[in-house]
């Protein structure tokens, strides 16, 4: 049987599609980092496929994120904080609710930094893809503290239903809540867009939770427009109300993380490296494709066919061409384990293997 591995090249290929018409004046084909970034590193050092990109690539996805962290974090607890002290003297329970989101987003930053700062560590030999899964673990943790906030906001909202308790400074309560829409929005368009370019679902999924955090500070709104209408019971209910939209926000953010957790892609994904792979001159058939999320970066175990009569170092330069053209077609790649079988249909060059597989 002939069967061959390509060697594992990767790179920061985290470039998008339209820039790859950029690579035809390299004489090695391969992309630099886009951007005033890409343009001073290609500058000052070659570009390679050596374990030494990776852990740059690794250190600017990180940065990234660690920077949309801290500038996040800032704004939240400045609006927070300003929150705070209109509960302090209004008493309004829905403010409260908007205000213990808020902390409790701000809150987030913690884990996913501590994520970021170890996906950074090389691979060893008890943990050999890496640290990258941390963001998963801290995306699992964000998704809790949600929980808890919103199980904090509905207790007390229902207990102000038990214990009517009147709202004071209505102006105050609605610009808090104008605040808060406004502080929260802005981190969750942040967040969103940093989190989808470097591939972190935990920010991502914390992002999400920013923008319903939003959301509910408008809501507030509607409760400082009952109370002024006499009436009373509206505060809490829209305590409620917001608490339902949160538990609704993180059904979606821990779906997400479900499925990063699972090893789940996008379906889309598998058919662009399939395609990607027939094009591959040599390649004349593609097998199993399988990717996996490990932290913001892809991984990819592939198989093709290739010309029985083909020498294996042949056979190898086809894996390698096609591994290549995987690392630039594919978005986060940031290796990929293309495994070559000699193209003959009457044969089966598994057979061996059969027993040892499991069924599906």
């Amino acid at each position: 049987m002939l069967a061959t591995v390509s060697a594992d090249h990767s790179d920061d290929h985290d470039h998008p599609h339209e820039e790859h018409d950029e690579h035809g004046g390299h004489d090695h084909g391969h992309s630099h980092p886009s951007g005033l970034v890409g343009r001073l590193i290609g500058i000052v050092r070659p570009h390679s496929h050596d374990a030494g990109d990776k852990v740059d690539a690794a250190m600017e996805t990180s940065a990234q994120g660690m920077r949309a962290l801290w500038i996040s974090l800032a704004v939240l607890i400045a609006t927070a904080g300003l929150q705070a002290i209109v509960v302090a003297f209004s008493g309004s329970v829905a403010l409260l609710g908007d205000t213990l989101h808020n902390a409790a987003d701000a809150l987030t930053a913690v884990p996913l930094a501590v994520a970021f700062i170890a996906g950074r560590r090389p691979p060893n030999r008890r943990y050999t893809y890496g640290y990258g899964r941390a963001e998963d673990l801290a995306g699992v943790i964000i998704v809790l503290i949600m929980l808890l906030s919103s199980i904090a906001a509905a207790t007390e909202a229902v207990q102000r239903l038990i214990h009517p308790h009147e709202v004071t400074d209505l102006v105050a309560v609605a610009v808090a809540a104008v605040i808060g829409f406004t502080g929260n929005e802005v981190v969750a368009r942040y967040r969103i867009v940093v989190g989808r370019r470097i591939g972190s679902a935990a920010l991502v999924a914390d992002g999400l939770h920013a923008r319903t955090d939003g959301f509910t500070s408008l809501a507030v709104l509607l409760g400082v427009g009952g109370v002024a209408l006499g009436w009373n019971w509206a505060d809490p209910v829209i305590g409620l109300v917001i608490t339902i939209a949160i538990l609704a926000v993180l059904r979606q953010a821990a779906r997400e993380i479900y499925r990063r957790l699972m090893d789940a892609v996008d379906p889309e994904l598998v058919n662009q490296a399939e395609l990607t792979l027939r094009a591959v001159p040599g390649v004349l058939d593609v097998g199993e494709v399988r990717l996996r999320w490990i932290g913001h970066r892809l991984r990819a175990e592939c198989e093709i066919a290739v010309d029985s009569s083909a020498s294996a170092v042949a056979a190898h330069q086809v894996t390698v061409a096609a591994e290549h053209e995987l690392l630039h077609a594919m978005p986060k790649l940031s290796a990929a384990l293309v495994h070559a079988d000699p193209h003959q249909a009457s044969a089966d060059h598994h057979a061996m293997l059969a027993p040892h597989r499991r069924q599906v």
